[in-house]
């Protein structure tokens, strides 16, 4: 059975078909198959729900890290063959996802990421200027060793468990750092999280330090919620600012 799934625009639908097709690598995080891209509509496979088990996270997240071995050819870049930006946010309010290859994950994450949204948030501009210079800096590089094929917006809701296992919807695919993925799950939680996270440590052990950056991995995305969603995400992405401030 199919979903037919309504998409924004025809380069919005074609954007998460180009993102779902990058992300589907040999061993890695099953992909929700697309059958068809039909003007504003994607035609997707219906996915069955079930609740996970302990053991259903320990294999996505051994297979999440062959998905984020898969790379990319810089940071800051989309799937291949993608030209121009790509898109966030949901469905019905979308925001360009800026895209543009970059060497190094700090500058592209304070450029890319990070600043365009706190040009709408400009309440948060002034408190963010020190976590910029750092991201610029390079000092949070050395935790990142090559660009990783992120699924983009891996929040729980972009998880669908089923019967085979886990399966990923609705990504915002570019290349960055591995550990925003999992921040990302982290954010409203996910099904024995712990479980997952350890899977994945031990098919690729994560850098010294790790836990530490979870807040600076998830202020893209609390970024985008105070944009989209207003009052409460704000203070959340301030009291991160002022973390690493």
């Amino acid at each position: 059975m199919s979903f037919v799934k309504q998409a924004a625009s025809p380069r919005a639908a074609q954007w998460e078909a180009a993102g779902l097709d990058w992300l589907r690598v040999d061993g890695g995080a099953a992909v929700v198959p697309v059958d068809a891209v039909e003007g504003d509509s994607l035609v997707l496979q219906r996915l069955s729900p079930v609740a996970p088990s302990a053991a259903d996270a320990e294999h996505f997240g051994r297979a999440l890290a062959a998905t984020h071995a898969a790379g990319a050819s810089a940071y800051g870049v989309g799937p291949h063959g993608w030209d121009g930006d790509g898109f966030q946010g949901p469905a019905d309010d979308l925001l360009p996802l800026p895209l543009q290859p970059y060497d190094s994950w700090g500058a592209m994450y304070a450029d890319l990421r990070l600043a365009p949204l706190l040009d709408v948030r400009t309440e948060l501009r002034s408190p963010a200027q020190p976590v910029l210079r750092r991201l610029r800096e390079g000092e949070f590089d050395g935790s990142c060793s090559a660009p990783a094929r992120l699924h983009g917006d891996l929040w729980s809701g972009n998880v669908i468990w089923t019967a085979g296992g886990a399966v990923l919807i609705d990504p915002a695919a570019h290349g960055g750092h591995p550990e925003s993925d999992l921040a990302a799950l982290a954010l409203f939680g996910a099904p024995h999280l712990e479980r997952l996270i350890a899977s994945y440590h031990e098919a690729a052990p994560l850098a010294d330090g790790w836990r530490d950056r979870v807040p600076l991995m998830q202020l893209h995305l609390v970024l985008l919620h105070a944009v989209l969603f207003g009052s409460g995400y704000v203070e959340q992405a301030r009291r991160i600012l002022r973390r690493y401030a």
